[in-house]
């Protein structure tokens, strides 16, 4: 079971984006799409959706440990803990459950 989930709000620990945030857009692999996180330059043909096509910026896939849960305006690990027979998400910071 992943630790992180889409729509979650992380914070970048590792990398060229150290210490930016952002929503998680998806998550594949291990791996997260954080928006505004990882851009990369993408040239792309012409096509029905895009007719100009050209050199577009797009967020590119960055592992999942390099991002941590971003809860109250801080940083946290997350646990899990069972509660009335469902298992939760837990921040580890201040052991509240994640919703």
């Amino acid at each position: 079971m992943n630790k992180i989930k889409t729509g979650d709000t992380v914070v970048v620990i590792a990398g060229k984006d150290k210490g930016k945030d952002g929503k998680v857009l998806a998550v594949r692999d291990g791996k997260v799409l954080v928006e505004g996180i990882g851009m990369v330059t993408k040239h792309t043909k012409p096509s029905a959706a895009n007719q100009q096509g050209g050199i577009v910026q797009k967020e590119s896939f960055i592992d999942a440990s390099n991002v941590m849960y971003l809860h109250n305006g801080k940083a946290t690990r997350i646990g899990f803990k069972m509660e009335d027979g469902k298992k939760v998400r837990v921040a580890k910071s201040t052991g509240e459950v994640i919703k």
